[in-house]
């Protein structure tokens, strides 16, 4: 059985359709709960208790069903093991999707309260960038998703994908395997696109090519309608999409039901299996995407992974993707880099965390001056599925 968790602020996902609750159970022992256990006042001081700030409503709550499982399954592994520097974890999740201001204030009050040890968090960068200003020298803050680099804030590990291992190649592939030349930028309105698309700018350039037109979208946009007629007059060879989430999957929709998809090529990074399911089968023609992480990476470690992740949720559990993974990563990273200080105070935990190599569900992960560098997968939508077809 999976170890005891505990819920913090918890809102159902914006978009729900019924595959995206199956499978969530706020212990992790069964697979049809629906209902999260009530937040204890104080966690066991003798426990190591992890707050995990995790998108459960909005855009991104999409992946909190899965980031959640993913979570509990690394903690129930790290237990067996006798936890971490003897200390078993215990988890709150609480949700990011909401206003910053009470996610702050959510994050404020477990630093004045001593109510957590470590802060870890597979959220959108903008709550990143909010949540740092309140956390950073107080508590280590373990960030585990894909993001837009440059992370260097004191006691803040970030261990994403970055726009020069994940964008790069992708474009140079499709450059010189698709001749694409012509690129249509689009992104939701927050820091992860905006700086990204700076780095994807100076790539597209360098394969040869150039940008026909960039726009960021606000944040729980559904009306797609005046970015594809613009996308459409200006005829790219690509259209490369930096949308979050359900944002995400409802551009995508439009984008194949007004016949774009036969036209043009489409790439996008912050995308898994949890978003290509919510887009559809019939929706996905000359869909790419670049990851360090697909659910049918040939593997060792991932296949592994995959069987423990069934054996405790259930067949039917919320699928696995990128974002979801990452919060087993994160914990697999923090028992690795703990292990090594002797401590779980940041200014040791921070100076191990630099250089060290570490395993996870995508085999060995090396950091190296703070810096993730990992495999990058290129990827074809392929119904539901991804076809892995290009390893960099």
């Amino acid at each position: 059985m999976l170890s005891p968790t505990h819920i913090g602020k918890f809102g159902g996902p914006s978009m729900p359709p019924e595959w995206l609750l199956k499978g969530f159970s706020a212990s992790g022992a069964g697979t049809s709960a629906q209902s999260p256990r009530p937040l204890r006042e104080r966690g066991d001081r003798g426990k190591l208790r992890i707050a995990n700030f995790v998108g459960l409503s909005g855009p991104s709550g999409i992946w909190g069903p899965a980031s959640i499982n993913s979570s509990l399954l690394a903690a129930s592994e790290i237990n067996r093991r006798g936890g971490i520097l003897g200390r078993e974890i215990e988890i709150a999740f609480h949700d990011t999707g909401g206003d910053i201001d009470d996610v702050t204030q959510t994050a404020s009050d477990l630093v004045a309260s001593e109510g957590a040890d470590i802060i870890t968090g597979s959220h959108i960068s903008a709550v990143r960038v909010a949540l740092r200003k309140v956390i950073a020298g107080h508590i280590p803050y373990l960030y585990t998703p894909v993001y837009e680099g440059g992370e260097r804030t004191p006691g803040v590990m970030a261990i994403g994908e970055t726009p020069g291992m994940q964008w790069r190649p992708a474009i140079e592939w499709l450059a010189n395997t698709k001749r694409a030349q012509r690129w249509y930028l689009i992104g939701s309105d927050y820091v992860w696109p905006w700086l990204s698309h700076k780095s994807i700018k100076k790539y597209i350039k360098d394969a040869g090519g150039c940008v026909l037109g960039e726009e960021f979208v606000p944040i729980g946009e559904h009306d797609h309608s005046r970015q594809l007629a613009r996308i459409r007059a200006a005829k790219p060879d690509v259209v490369l999409i930096t949308l979050i989430g359900a944002d995400s999957i409802f551009f995508n929709r439009a984008f194949a039901e007004q016949g774009l998809g036969s036209r043009m090529l489409r790439l996008a990074g912050a995308m898994d299996e949890t978003v290509l399911l919510g887009i559809g089968a019939d929706n996905t023609e000359g869909l790419y995407c670049a990851s360090g992480y697909f659910i049918d990476m040939a593997t060792r470690a991932n296949d592994i992974f995959r069987d423990q992740y069934q054996a405790s949720f259930g067949r039917h559990a919320p699928p696995l993707g990128s974002i979801g993974q990452s919060n087993y990563e994160g914990l697999r990273f923090l028992e690795t880099v703990a292990s090594r200080a002797g401590s779980l105070a940041i200014k040791p935990l921070l100076s191990a965390a630099a250089n060290v190599d570490y395993q996870g569900a995508r085999g060995r992960i090396d950091i190296r001056r703070g810096n993730a560098r990992m495999p990058i997968y290129l990827a074809a939508a392929n119904g539901l599925d991804f076809r892995l077809i290009k390893q960099f």
